[in-house]
């Protein structure tokens, strides 16, 4: 008989599993019977079946699957968002038929930008109108000098207006000399940090308005100007901000275990969930011969000659793990 699925997410793990996980993490296993009262375990992929024994299961050490959790919860905001932008299109025209043709006072809670020069005007005024804060997150390792010149101005705007900046970058970014040489040239309260993963691009000022992207390529974002949406957006910025290491104005130097940098354990931890050389790219924000080169130094260290033993030694080495609890 199939268990039924239990009714809640991952931050509120039930007891069950939550005991059963813990055990699984000391132990590093179980038997696939004692998961049937605690299903939501396979769900959330914090148990996986082990490749050697078929009625057992491996726990996903901690520091692989909070990630891979928290881009769940990330995506699912953005959906939402899109959803209701979809929602409103729909009903528009049923609008205006009840409206009998007159046009609606406009909602500014959400409003959909087309194109990159409306999206960067948005900001820009959006920047220019602000004068206590703004939080940014920018994904991606590199910046161009052109683009950081054109904001110059409306920075320097908000600090010179007593304004502070903090902004988060992608590791890969603590190598990129026009991101430094436009934080030097600015004065006033700025603070940047990085992270190995970040989220998509987020603008927020004086928590008030927050931009995001609406599609892929970035060509359309929300403005948007709902108190709850902008504060539950400070909020993620916030945790990702105390997880970060300084950049500026104090550089922190990325920490190592055993020759193994914290790029390299980002990376572990990747390849572990299966991802190929270009997906890892692509989420730490660097080429794929960086990344390669990266997955290369971190085989050595661990003395693999197979991409299949390297997810094992990985696995052995107990890295991640550690990494979750430090």
């Amino acid at each position: 008989m199939t268990p039924e699925p239990h009714s809640h997410g991952p931050d509120e793990l039930c007891e069950a599993g939550s005991e059963l996980y813990a055990r699984a993490l000391r132990e590093h296993h179980v038997p696939r019977a004692d998961a049937e009262q605690a299903p939501c375990l396979l769900g959330f992929g914090l148990l996986h079946p082990d490749p050697d024994a078929p009625d057992r299961l491996r726990p996903t050490p901690p520091a692989v699957a909070l990630p891979r959790l928290r881009a769940a919860v990330q995506e699912h905001i953005v959906d939402e968002l899109h959803r209701e932008v979809r929602l409103a299109a729909r009903f528009e025209p049923l609008m205006a038929i009840a409206r009998g043709g007159r046009t609606p006072a406009p909602d500014p809670s959400v409003t959909v930008l087309n194109g990159f020069p409306r999206i960067q005007q948005a900001v820009a005024d959006a920047l220019d109108s602000s004068s206590r804060e703004s939080l940014v997150i920018q994904p991606g390792g590199v910046r161009l000098a052109e683009a950081l010149a054109q904001s110059h101005v409306h920075a320097q705007g908000l600090l010179t207006r007593g304004g502070r900046m903090r902004t988060l970058y992608q590791h890969t970014s603590r190598h990129s000399l026009p991101v430094l040489a436009y934080y030097e040239r600015l004065e006033g309260d700025t603070e940047v940090r990085t992270l190995d993963e970040v989220t998509e691009r987020l603008f927020i000022f004086d928590r008030t308005v927050a931009f995001i992207p609406a599609n892929k390529d970035r060509s359309m974002a929300l403005e948007l100007r709902h108190p709850a949406l902008v504060e539950y957006l400070v909020t993620i910025f916030e945790r990702l901000w105390r997880l970060a290491t300084p950049m500026f104005p104090q550089t922190a130097q990325l920490p190592s275990d055993n020759g193994i940098t914290t790029r390299q354990h980002a990376i572990a931890g990747l390849l572990v969930e299966g991802l190929t050389d270009a997906d890892i790219a692509d989420r730490l924000g660097m080429n794929i011969r960086t990344a390669r080169v990266h997955i290369a130094k971190l085989a050595a260290t661990l003395g693999s000659n197979s991409r299949a033993q390297l997810g094992y030694l990985i696995g052995q080495s107990g890295m991640l793990i550690r990494d979750d609890c430090a």
